[in-house]
């Protein structure tokens, strides 16, 4: 099982970017997207369960949308108006493939792509 993580790079304030995590291997019916920045902790974005609900994390809702796209075994992550904030390395992440519950606990997630470099300049 692999996940892979692409789109990121670096943007100024108050622009947007796309991400993206392929799956391969099997499908998952929960996936999550986390970040960590310079110094600090992982925590959690955003997740989608296979049905399309989503939670997000306070910092981002309203600016961030998670989607997916199960005959791509793909999920996305549109950010807009990010902020300086924002800067970290993004991973997706997947609960495993029997779990339909959704968490906010990066201890739950038990696959994890390498992280994708999302940089924002003021």
């Amino acid at each position: 099982v692999q996940l892979q993580a692409s789109g990121g790079g670096l943007v100024q304030a108050g622009d947007s970017l796309r991400l993206s995590c392929a799956t391969s291997g099997r499908s998952f019916n929960v996936m999550g997207w986390f970040r960590q920045a310079p110094g600090k902790e992982r925590e959690f974005v955003a997740a989608i369960g296979l049905d399309s609900y989503t939670r997000y994390a306070d910092s981002v809702r309203g600016r961030y949308t998670v989607s997916r796209d199960n005959a791509k075994n793909t999920i996305y992550l549109q950010m807009n108006n990010l902020k300086p904030e924002d800067t970290a390395v993004y991973y997706c992440a997947a609960r495993a493939p029997s779990i339909t519950v959704m968490s906010t606990s990066r201890r739950a997630y038990a696959y994890w792509g390498p992280g994708t470099l999302v940089t924002v300049s003021s």
